[in-house]
């Protein structure tokens, strides 16, 4: 840690390790803590790494992708201790999209070791799209690939604490769970027969939400919202 001297030095001694304090002085020490992560920076021997499997349908990549993302602990053992993303490997059987992922994985590893905020990555991929056109994958409507796996990042960022989830308030999820059972009732579907070819398990004539991507939109006292995000055309 780094502190600006304003005073004339007088004197000075060293502390052990065992004489250094277990927590900050002062709220504005704890707010000063650095973040020691930079590009220079030695790849450790170990790192914790986490993978996920992406399945797609068949007509963009007939197998599996495996994405996974090596952390950095910093300050481990402290009560600053952190994870941050280091480096980030896909791999799959399929070759044909070899050349993009390798040079996007390295693209996007450099960013993490950087340092600094990474999050950004997210926005980033998502904002891609197929000039072939999207795809549903489990209700949710994906622009493309690469934007599915910017959305596989941003799981991951949330786990480490790097991205908040965003919830909903007490009296909006109220809302949507009283939407939710009245039609459920009204409909009197199960719930197979809730799920459409899309895999979503919200009415078949649910409409796409362009807010979070699922096809959760209903029309209920004439008023269009979203049975997964709340988003809502009447405010």
């Amino acid at each position: 840690m780094t502190r600006q001297i304003k005073s004339k030095i007088i004197a000075y001694s060293v502390k052990s390790k065992d004489e250094m304090p277990a927590v900050c002085d002062t709220p504005q020490e704890e707010q000063n803590t650095p973040d020691i992560m930079h590009e220079k920076m030695p790849r450790p021997e170990k790192l914790l790494g986490t993978t996920y499997k992406l399945k797609t349908p068949e007509h963009v990549s007939e197998h599996s992708l495996f994405i996974t993302i090596n952390d950095l602990v910093l300050n481990e053992g402290t009560q600053h201790e952190m994870r941050r993303p280091f480096e980030i490997f896909i791999n799959s059987k399929s070759l044909e999209h070899y050349q993009w992922i390798v040079a996007l994985t390295r693209i996007i590893s450099a960013v993490f070791r950087k340092g600094g905020d990474s999050t950004f990555l997210v926005d980033e991929l998502r904002s891609v799209f197929d000039p072939k056109g999207g795809y549903w994958n489990n209700g949710k409507y994906v622009p493309s690939l690469i934007a599915e796996i910017g959305n596989v990042i941003e799981l991951h960022l949330k786990e480490i604490g790097l991205l908040d989830a965003p919830e909903l308030d007490t009296h909006k999820q109220k809302f949507l769970d009283d939407k939710r059972a009245e039609l459920t009732v009204k409909k009197d579907f199960n719930e197979n027969e809730a799920e459409d070819a899309t895999g979503s398990a919200f009415p078949p004539s649910a409409t796409l939400c362009y807010k979070c991507h699922y096809k959760a939109v209903v029309i209920k006292d004439a008023c269009q919202t979203c049975l997964n995000c709340g988003d809502s055309k009447c405010g």
